[in-house]
């Protein structure tokens, strides 16, 4: 089913929106103490190495991004996420597929 950002679950609105002010705490909330993100096809496993990602992640390259859609599932949300910035190539339209356990994140992929 096709979400638009209002519809989006709260813990995936948090994320994203902490996720694109740098605001590394905030976003780390959002996790189960066991949740896997995976990125660049490298997982980080548990909150201390999602923090540490958060941290590299989001200091490696200045960018924006733009909300370009959603859809939903039974057990998952597809955010779709174009972001521009001094990263090679300049501009990349992501997903982020979510895995929610109750209120927080138990799995994120981020891929094209």
């Amino acid at each position: 089913m096709t979400t638009d950002w209002d519809a989006l679950p709260d813990t995936v609105k948090t994320f994203i929106t902490a996720l694109d002010a740098r605001a590394d705490d905030r976003a780390l909330a959002t996790f189960t103490p066991d949740a896997v993100v995976t990125d660049e096809g490298r997982d980080h496993t548990g909150r201390d190495e999602i923090k540490s990602w958060l941290a590299t992640s989001v200091s490696e390259y200045t960018y924006t991004s733009e909300f370009t859609g959603a859809t939903r599932t039974a057990t998952t949300v597809d955010v779709g996420q174009q972001l521009k910035g001094n990263f090679p190539g300049g501009v990349a339209d992501l997903h982020y597929r979510f895995a929610l356990d109750g209120a927080l994140i138990s799995r994120l992929v981020i891929e094209p």
